[in-house]
């Protein structure tokens, strides 16, 4: 009986919390003002870079190949990863009491492991696709292949999402309703429970750090088998191969490697968590354009000629426009 009434109470206390505070990366007013110029700035160009990516694809034949349909998804999910996050941080900068509601908590960790396990699986796809004959995957992935693969890439990220969802959205939470991060994650909410979180804690490095582990070897793996097979390739086509490989291979490293950092260890939060959230959710998103397009003479040339056509296009229309000659005559 003793047992039970403990129980309702926990239920009830938890049910009275209806926000968290967030603790931030600082409280110092002169450091948010820092992090709110440098945080915006680099938003501004997570925005423009992904968004340059995905309109040059779509409006160019690349978004026939494959692989460049893939990257387009990526860049989109990117996009979306970060705003769950990125544009909160940079209001929160700015201000002495950062705050969440318990709703806003729940659907922000859903969302970002959301959109993160999508990337995972993006990843894993292009893998796939680049190690099926690395020259030869226009003609073995069709569109409807692609479309089941991204279809797929959802359904698996709204499982890995869906299953962290359980394990923070039924804890009993109680006592202090600080979280020690900028966002709403597992680790952060297990300190806050009052109840024993070490099962828990497990699950969620199963979930998380076991399967970024696993899947990120397998991608490393990949790609060394693609790099010892084009060695047998013409100077042309092993540059080509060895170039999309080095930007994959870069781009894999950059999100796996903080990602395994935070989940493959038991449940404790370390202050260089925030550091190595910081890369997932910020740095990656704004250097994979980058890499995806400084090296790419494909992508490069797709940029140019699908911008180039929108300048000149609305140079003929202002041309066109009365005002125009009646300004320049």
């Amino acid at each position: 009986m003793i047992g039970d009434h403990n129980l309702l109470w926990i239920m009830e206390y938890k049910n009275n919390i209806t926000e968290f505070i967030l603790l931030g990366l600082s409280q110092k007013k002169e450091i948010g003002i820092l992090c709110f110029l440098l945080f915006l700035l680099c938003y501004i160009a997570i925005l423009s870079g992904n968004l340059l990516i995905m309109i040059s694809i779509s409006c160019s034949q690349l978004i026939n190949q494959p692989m460049y349909f893939f990257l387009s998804y990526l860049s989109l999910s990117d996009l979306c990863y970060t705003s769950t996050v990125t544009p909160k941080l940079i209001m929160d900068s700015l201000l002495m009491k950062k705050s969440i509601s318990y709703t806003g908590c729940m659907t922000q960790l859903f969302s970002m492991h959301f959109f993160r396990g999508i990337e995972v699986f993006i990843l894993t796809g292009m893998a796939y696709v680049a190690i099926c004959k690395p020259l030869h995957y226009t003609v073995i992935m069709r569109r409807q292949k692609c479309d089941a693969m991204i279809a797929a890439s959802c359904a698996g990220g709204f499982l890995h999402s869906f299953g962290q969802f359980l394990l923070a959205v039924f804890l009993p939470y109680c006592g202090s309703n600080e979280i020690d991060h900028y966002f709403c994650d597992v680790y952060p909410l297990l300190k806050l429970a009052c109840t024993d979180t070490r099962k828990i804690g497990f699950l969620v490095i199963a979930n998380s750090g076991l399967m970024g582990m696993v899947i990120f070897v397998v991608l490393l793996i990949s790609y060394a088998v693609i790099l010892s097979t084009v060695r047998s390739y013409s100077t042309e086509n092993r540059r080509k191969a060895l170039t999309t490989c080095s930007s994959h291979i870069t781009v894999v490293v950059l999100f796996f490697a903080p990602l395994l950092f935070i989940y493959i260890r038991p449940a404790t939060t370390l202050p260089e968590d925030k550091v190595f959230a910081l890369f997932c959710t910020i740095i990656a998103p704004m250097l994979n354009p980058l890499i995806y397009t400084l090296r790419n003479m494909e992508m490069k040339n797709a940029i140019k000629k699908v911008w180039g056509s929108i300048l000149r296009s609305k140079g003929n229309r202002l041309r066109d426009f009365p005002a125009f000659h009646h300004s320049t005559s």
